[in-house]
């Protein structure tokens, strides 16, 4: 009797799943535990992203891994009555939790990450060099393939603000306004000044700073800041140029107006400039209304400032 090996099946769908049978058999991955770990296949996921990203929130690791909350809220106990992980409440929302591995965890992480590394390499080493090479480029190609034809866009992540990240901001929108619009170094100047006194007279209760995400990557930022104790101010909403069109700037305005009302504001104001055509788009549908327009000269350019607001 001949078996048919699984890429030589003729129709696309049984070729695909004979080939994540055989896949998952070979590494293993179907076993109860991982390799020989303590761990199953879900929990060395969850700790790649704490030994890769620090202090996530454990709503976005879920988001992130497509894992089930009550699942992964029993992980997460887990690994912290194991002493693998801390958490600590987000500023923001108490009920969410960041984690962070402790040592002892980032030492169990090293001991997987090199187990997994090892078992790879003996299967690799069973292969003369040739195979190894198209072994690795059919998995490119894989990869390819299916990212290209991914028919839902990338998911855009929202995260509080963390170490580093007003450097980033500072960067990025000195850099996207000289590129887009010639203003000059006087604007990175000013975006420094609102995020230096942003994290100096921080206020938790009242102030907040949104980072956008997609796949782990910064691509958009917003702030909210106090004006007076009834009016929020909508600060520095940038988005990156090559996550337009997601829908980062809308996700970004919705959730600084929905922070503002959990903080007690009765009213959000914002300045912008009359050439920032697509920035302007968003706040009129999000419902702000233009008050006061202004020209001014700016940054090395003649500009019209525009004052819009909006009750909460």
């Amino acid at each position: 009797m001949t078996f048919t090996k699984p890429f030589e099946a003729t129709d696309p769908i049984t070729a695909v799943r004979a080939f994540n049978r055989f896949y998952t058999r070979k590494l293993g991955v179907l076993d109860q535990h991982l390799g020989k770990s303590p761990f199953s296949l879900s929990e060395a996921r969850v700790l790649y992203e704490l030994a890769h990203r620090d202090d996530m929130a454990a709503k976005e690791i879920g988001i992130e891994l497509g894992l089930d909350p009550g699942y992964l809220s029993r992980i997460v106990q887990n690994f912290d009555e194991k002493g693998l992980i801390t958490r600590k409440p987000l500023p923001a929302d108490r009920r969410q939790h960041q984690l962070s591995l402790t040592a002892k965890g980032r030492q169990t992480f090293a001991k997987l990450n090199q187990s997994s590394q090892s078992e790879v390499a003996a299967m690799l080493a069973e292969l003369s060099s040739d195979d190894a090479t198209r072994l690795t480029q059919a998995m490119a190609t894989i990869e390819t393939v299916l990212e290209r034809r991914r028919s839902q866009p990338a998911a855009v992540m929202l995260r509080s603000h963390r170490v580093g990240d007003m450097g980033w901001v500072i960067s990025r929108q000195g850099a996207a306004y000289a590129a887009d619009y010639g203003w000059d170094i006087s604007y990175e100047a000013l975006v420094a000044e609102i995020c230096a006194q942003f994290i100096k007279n921080y206020d938790a209760a009242r102030e907040h700073c949104w980072i956008a995400e997609v796949d782990g990557e910064p691509v958009g930022s917003i702030f909210l800041v106090k004006a007076t104790d009834e009016i929020a101010k909508l600060r520095l909403l940038q988005v990156e140029k090559k996550a337009r069109g997601l829908g980062v700037g809308r996700a970004l305005v919705e959730q600084c107006l929905q922070g503002a009302r959990e903080r007690g504001y009765s009213k959000m104001t914002l300045w912008t400039q009359s050439i920032l055509v697509a920035a302007r788009g968003i706040y009129k549908s999000a419902g702000f209304k233009l008050v006061k327009e202004e020209k001014h000269h700016s940054f090395g350019a003649d500009l019209v400032g525009e004052t819009w607001e909006r009750d909460l």
